[in-house]
C-alpha cells in the first residue's frame, strides 16, 4: 500500500435520524489508523442524533458538526459537507452500519498510487462478505447502474454505492444540485463528463432492513432514472469538463 503519511482523509457523514447506529459508526471511523477529519452534517434530525453528535464532538471524536435546521435531503447534506472538508481526499460515509470504514484503505489505494481521481466501492465486485437481503433492490441497483453506464460510457458495477472517494480537486469543480438520493447518478454523470479517472474496488456490505431503519424506496428509483436522463443527457453541457493533459513524450 502506498504510504499515507501527510495525507488527510476527510470523511463526510450525512445524518438523518440515525440515533441507533450513529455512535457506533463514528467510533468505527475513529478506529481506522489513518489521519481522518470527520465532518458530520445533521440534516434536520428529529430523534436524538443531534444530542449524540454534540457529545461526541465534545469528546473529540467528531471534528466538525454542521446542522441543517430542516431536512433538506442527502444531496444538500453532502454539498454542505464537501464544502467544509479540508482533506486531500474525501469519502462519503453513511451514518448506519452498512459499510465498513476498515475498507477506506481499499478506496484510497488507487488515488494514492496516482491511478485514479475517483474510486467507487462496489457491493457487486469481488468476494467480500454481503448480507443477503432484498432481491428486487439488487435488480433495481443493477438496472440503474446499467442505465447510468449507457449515458456516461462508464462500466461501473455499482453506481448507487455510498462509498465514493474523491481527490479534493474533483469536488471543487462539482456543483451538487440534487436534494435527495438522485445525487448518486448526478455525481456519476458529472464525474464522467469531467474526464476524471474512475476506479472501482470491491467492498463488503451489511445491508439493513426497513425495520432497522433503511430509508430508500421505489420512489427514489424513479427519481434516479430522472436524474440519469437529466444529468447524463439533457444537462450534459452544464457539467464540469476536464481535458486530461497529453502524455509526455519520452
Amino acid at each position: 500500500m502506498t504510504n499515507t503519511s501527510g495525507q488527510v482523509l476527510s470523511v463526510v457523514m450525512p445524518v438523518y435520524n440515525e440515533q441507533d447506529t450513529l455512535e457506533a459508526i463514528i467510533r468505527r471511523v475513529r478506529a481506522v489508523p489513518l489521519k481522518i477529519e470527520l465532518v458530520c452534517v445533521d440534516d434536520g434530525s428529529t430523534d436524538r442524533s443531534r444530542e449524540i453528535l454534540a457529545r461526541l464532538e465534545s469528546e473529540g471524536l467528531v471534528d466538525r458538526v454542521i446542522l441543517h435546521e430542516r431536512n433538506r435531503g442527502k444531496g444538500r447534506a453532502l454539498a454542505t459537507g464537501f464544502a467544509a472538508a479540508s482533506g486531500n481526499v474525501v469519502v462519503i460515509q453513511d451514518a448506519d452500519l452498512e459499510y465498513d470504514p476498515e475498507e477506506y484503505r481499499k478506496l484510497l489505494e488507487p488515488i494514492l498510487d496516482d491511478r485514479a481521481d475517483v474510486v467507487y466501492g462496489s457491493r457487486f465486485l469481488g468476494g467480500d462478505a454481503h448480507r443477503v437481503l432484498y432481491f428486487w433492490h439488487y435488480v433495481g441497483n443493477r438496472f440503474l447502474t446499467l442505465m447510468s453506464n449507457m449515458v456516461t460510457n462508464l462500466n461501473l458495477t455499482d453506481m448507487e454505492t455510498c462509498y465514493k472517494c474523491f481527490r479534493k480537486e474533483v469536488l471543487e469543480g462539482l456543483e451538487i444540485e440534487e436534494r435527495g438520493f438522485g445525487v448518486e447518478p448526478e455525481i456519476t454523470a458529472k464525474v464522467a463528463r469531467g474526464g476524471w479517472r474512475v476506479y472501482e474496488v470491491g467492498v463488503s456490505y451489511s445491508g439493513r432492513t426497513y425495520a432497522e431503519g433503511k430509508k430508500i424506496n421505489w420512489k427514489d428509483g424513479f427519481r434516479a432514472l430522472h436524474c440519469i436522463a437529466k444529468y447524463g443527457v439533457i444537462r450534459r453541457a452544464t457539467a464540469p469538463r476536464r481535458i486530461p493533459a497529453p502524455a509526455s513524450e519520452g
